[in-house]
């Protein structure tokens, strides 16, 4: 059970990433499909560009702010409201 503990624990450290790529990813896919009628291929790579920027900054900001609003989804990823991991250390553990 603890080892299924830990390893839920990682990848939800590793959610928030993941949530930023994926955004990055489609962002980037949805502006690359509409740009299609700018001229020149560096123009385009770079709306496409800042169209997988803005679209990961974008739920980036919303997924920090799911993750300040929702305990138990705090309590489950084990992190703090500001999104960094709970990191439990004792120097002398009870006997």
């Amino acid at each position: 059970m603890t080892v299924l503990r830990w390893t839920a624990r990682f990848f939800g450290w590793l959610l928030t990433p993941l949530v930023a790529w994926a955004a990055s990813f489609l962002g980037a896919t949805a502006t690359a499909a509409t740009v299609g009628s700018i001229g020149g291929s560096k123009n385009q790579l770079l709306v496409t560009v800042i169209g997988g920027g803005v679209a990961a900054v974008i739920v980036l900001i919303l997924w920090l702010r799911l993750l300040r609003r929702s305990p138990r989804l705090q309590e489950t990823l084990q992190v703090e409201p500001d999104g960094s991991p709970i990191v439990v250390a004792e120097a002398d553990p009870a006997p």
